[in-house]
């Protein structure tokens, strides 16, 4: 599967990886709660500060990764399978 687009992916590939990336979205939204809980309790506790704002880089850059999920989603849907 190295080196192929999401359209050049087999129906079978396509639900698999699928089904992988939707396993990495939930560990993704447990650690963006856990960032941005650390980034609250700082702010509260320590006021503004480099604790604040350094967890939610981390934050900011988890989210950037689930453009991917929504590829595969529209590749699902176009070619009507069901995950």
């Amino acid at each position: 599967m190295s080196g192929k687009t999401i359209s050049e992916l087999t129906n079978e590939e396509l639900l698999d990886k699928r089904k992988k990336a939707k396993n990495a979205n939930i560990i993704s939204a447990v650690l963006i709660g856990f960032f941005v809980g650390i980034a609250v309790f700082s702010a509260i506790k320590k006021g503004l500060g480099f604790f604040t704002f350094f967890p939610l880089i981390f934050v900011f850059m988890l989210m950037r990764n689930q453009s991917e999920a929504k590829e595969l989603d529209k590749e699902i849907k176009s070619r009507n399978l069901h995950f």
